[in-house]
């Protein structure tokens, strides 16, 4: 039997046997001979030479400190906050949409998202992952049939009264429904209309875009929407149509300020003491 020959590699400093640094054409053969990908080119300083997609070049020292402070001030807000309240703390100008929007990116793919809702920012859990926090969540009790038809009417043709709420739904509606819904703070009194006995009038609030998680009334779903949900019957009439939301914090021509009634009151019952304070006239009768 031969003995195996033995061979000793040259160049190491602790005469280990291997050479401090592999040559570039060995490596290569190296890979290429175990089918393993070679490794990306690097430049002087270490770092690829081409960055993926998916990674965006650092931002600037002053920048990335500016969004560090807008990350804390959104993540420590207990409510949405407005871009005039951002500049205000923060000493933003011009730059604060961009701002928003580069830190809105980052936060696409994480287990938290920034959203834009009423108009206004905040920090929300991403939808897919809710269902971890159910077991931790408060249950709260259901709106009524009555109380959500009721709220949808608001949502949809506000400013409404009550009898156009309840000539919509075909049914009387109860006070204690629209009781229910204010004390949830997502619908509000907004004037009187212009009409006999000046009848309330409801519009929704800022609490419910934040709730349902709308910017602005106008998101609200169209019928091509409401059908896809199956939440309209199949078989509507040809010509009908969902009213285009609006909600003008400005009162409508057709509006009173929710005061006037009272005012008027006053007034009349000011008039009626002055009527019954007025000396009577003296006809000449009870003259000696």
């Amino acid at each position: 039997m031969v003995p195996p020959r033995l061979s000793v590699v040259q160049g190491s400093k602790d005469n280990k046997g291997y050479d401090e640094e592999p040559r570039a054409e060995d490596a290569g053969a190296a890979a290429h001979d175990s089918n393993q990908p070679m490794a990306a080119p690097q430049d002087v300083r270490g770092s690829p030479m081409g960055l993926p997609g998916n990674v965006a070049a650092l931002p600037s020292a002053d920048r990335r400190e500016k969004l560090r402070m807008l990350e804390a001030l959104l993540f420590a807000a207990s409510e949405p906050l407005d871009e005039a309240r951002l500049r205000e703390r923060l000493g933003l100008g011009d730059e604060l949409p961009a701002l928003l929007e580069e830190l809105k990116g980052f936060y696409a793919s994480r287990g938290i998202n920034l959203v834009r809702v009423a108009g206004k920012w905040a920090f929300r859990t991403a939808p897919d992952l809710k269902h971890l926090l159910e077991q931790h969540a408060t249950e709260e009790k259901k709106l009524s049939k009555a109380a959500l038809e009721t709220l949808a009417i608001i949502a949809y043709h506000q400013p409404v009264t009550r009898a156009e709420i309840e000539e919509i739904r075909g049914v009387t509606t109860s006070k204690g429904t629209l009781d229910v819904l204010l004390e949830t703070g997502w619908i509000r009194p907004r004037g009187r209309r212009r009409a006999p006995g000046k009848p309330i009038t409801y519009g929704t609030t800022e609490a419910f875009l934040i709730h349902f998680g709308l910017d602005s009334i106008k998101d609200l779903p169209g019928l091509a929407e409401l059908k896809g949900a199956g939440l309209l019957d199949s078989n509507l009439p040809r010509d009908f149509k969902v009213p285009e939301p609006q909600d003008i914090a400005a009162l409508m021509p057709d509006e009173l300020p929710l005061d006037s009634a009272d005012e008027e009151e006053e007034q009349g019952e000011l008039d009626l003491s002055d009527a019954e304070g007025e000396p009577e006239e003296d006809d000449g009768e009870n003259r000696d």
